[in-house]
C-alpha cells in the first residue's frame, strides 16, 4: 500500500486541508475525507486531483 497526500482548500471546512489517500496496486483504495459524499465534490481541488489519480 502506498499512501499519497494532498493539499487544498475544503470548502466544507472552510479550511486548508491535507488529505492522505492510499492507493493499493494501482487503485484508490481510501481518502481521508467526505470525497465521495462531499457536496463541494465538483469545486474542490483535492477531489479534482484525487479524481486524476483514479483515472491513471
Amino acid at each position: 500500500m502506498e499512501e499519497r497526500y494532498l493539499t487544498g482548500y475544503c470548502r466544507q471546512l472552510d479550511a486548508s486541508r491535507l488529505v492522505e489517500v492510499a492507493v493499493e496496486q494501482g487503485e484508490v483504495t481510501e481518502v481521508d475525507c467526505c470525497y465521495e459524499s462531499c457536496k463541494f465534490h465538483g469545486n474542490c481541488t483535492i477531489a479534482k486531483a484525487i479524481d486524476e489519480m483514479k483515472q491513471s
